[in-house]
């Protein structure tokens, strides 16, 4: 593996990890009613997306991997989309939110199709 191609490979990595900082900061500011439920969820999905992110890193086999974290990012959009329509957060809130899932879901698929056809670098930004 190539230094560049880490270095790629990490830019979806850094992404996920600095959405669940700010998600962290966000989630523990839902109502009550939702904190324990809504928030815990999302957040115990970005965790498991960093997990399944980095543990594709590490294999050689990793279209399962990067299809899971996709099913994971959808599950995430929809739960953020939740939050909102709750009014657990600010639409401006949910805009970031949700353009960084977009950005991480791109550079995800982008990693999936290269995984599949097995050509070039896995990309670095949408």
């Amino acid at each position: 593996m190539s230094g560049g191609r880490n270095h790629e490979e990490l830019v979806v990595i850094t992404k996920t990890y600095d959405l669940i900082l700010w998600s962290c900061h966000h989630t523990s500011r839902f109502p009550r009613n939702h904190r324990f439920v809504l928030g815990e969820r999302i957040e115990r999905n970005l965790y498991d997306l960093l997990e399944t992110l980095i543990q594709a890193k590490y294999t050689r086999q990793r279209q399962e991997l990067l299809a899971q974290a996709n099913r994971r990012l959808e599950t995430l959009r929809f739960q953020m989309r939740l939050s909102k329509d709750l009014q657990c957060i600010k639409i401006a809130s949910y805009s970031f939110a949700a353009t960084a899932l977009d950005e991480i879901g791109k550079l995800v698929g982008g990693w999936l199709k290269q995984a599949v056809t097995g050509s070039g670098p896995i990309p670095s930004s949408p």
